[in-house]
């Protein structure tokens, strides 16, 4: 099991930049394919951001495409999720989630099996 704890959300104001980290345990954490999500309220979870196993290859959501940037530095076991320009519709619970059975960067849910508990992101216009 790969232990994920998000961290960097916050308040703010509609256009400017927030980055959320997600730092891993895990020996395998550089094996498996990484992923961030959210979940606005009333609404269901939604994939914003894919990572292949080296961070060469990755997937966005086309809301957050060309404002979102995800990386990750496997010496430290971390994900990164840059946001930047952010709209009040980014108002979410973003989550980090590991699959460890895929190294590609995947935007199917089902397929992570390892969650964090999420970490508040409120955009205000």
């Amino acid at each position: 099991q790969v232990q994920l704890v998000e961290s960097g959300g916050g308040s703010v104001q509609a256009g400017v930049s927030l980055r959320l980290s997600c730092a891993a345990s895990g020996s395998t954490f550089r094996f498996h394919a990484m992923g961030w999500f959210r979940q606005a309220p009333g609404k269901d979870r939604e994939p914003v951001a894919a990572i292949s196993w080296s961070g060469g290859s990755t997937n966005y959501a086309d809301s957050v495409k060309g404002r979102f940037t995800i990386s990750r530095d496997n010496a430290k076991r971390t994900v990164y999720l840059q946001m930047n320009s952010l709209k009040p519709e980014d108002t979410a619970v973003y989550y980090c989630a590991a699959a460890r059975a895929i190294t590609e960067a995947t935007m199917i849910t089902d397929v992570y099996d390892s969650w964090g508990q999420g970490t508040q992101v409120i955009v205000s216009s």
